[in-house]
């Protein structure tokens, strides 16, 4: 598979040849979606916590004599029936991960790729390095490639510029080679690629 290369002006750089085996497959949505669940069930936190019955600050004296009061018998004021009392089945910290085997990993980032590479939804880069390393330079640039919602992917290291010129621009995210993830490149409508990142997604998948 070939694809066009333009540079950051719009200006055509050319073609790079890619591999069928990354950007070429048949997009499964079963793959992606268990994906996507996974790496949102990683980074949630779990912080949530609600104090269970052995928490709770009260007296564990028997509140009333067992027989002759016409209620019910109780001991502890800590349950959960009385105000002030301990939840029961609360949230308690924990992890959300879930498992995932890594070449299921590995094939749902091909089938991320290729499911823009088949909407036509990517664009090559020769670099991301613009001359005038402003907001405004660069949010005219993405203008005239048509990019309002992108994930722009350059290779090991990102050009400091870039990245601190296309921080503050709406719907444009950018990440190092090393941090290219399916969420992220499903969550936008554009993905662009640099031929580094190119170059370093060809030799990861060999």
């Amino acid at each position: 598979m070939e694809l066009k290369v333009t540079t950051l002006a719009g200006k055509a750089a050319g073609k790079v040849s890619v591999s069928d085996e990354v950007f070429g497959l048949e997009p499964r949505a079963d793959i992606l979606q268990r994906m996507v669940r996974y790496q949102l069930l990683k980074r949630q936190a779990g912080t949530h916590k609600a104090k269970q019955r052995s928490e709770v600050s009260g007296t564990t004296a028997k509140m009333y004599r067992q027989k002759g009061t016409g209620r019910a018998r109780h001991g502890s004021k800590k349950p959960g029936i009385f105000r002030g009392g301990g939840k029961a089945f609360g949230p308690v910290v924990r992890s959300h991960a879930i498992d995932l085997p890594k070449k299921v990993r590995a094939l749902a980032l091909k089938h991320a790729l290729s499911s823009r590479a088949k909407g036509d939804n990517i664009i090559v880069l020769d670099e991301a390095k613009p001359t005038d390393a402003k907001t405004k330079a660069l949010a005219a640039q993405f203008a005239e490639l048509g990019l309002t919602n992108a994930l722009i992917v350059d290779g090991a290291a990102l050009d400091e510029g870039f990245a601190r010129a296309a921080r503050n621009l709406k719907g444009v995210d950018v990440l190092p080679v090393q941090g290219i993830n399916v969420y992220d490149i499903l969550r936008r409508d554009k993905l662009v690629l640099t031929k580094a990142a190119l170059e370093a997604l060809e030799e990861r998948f060999k």
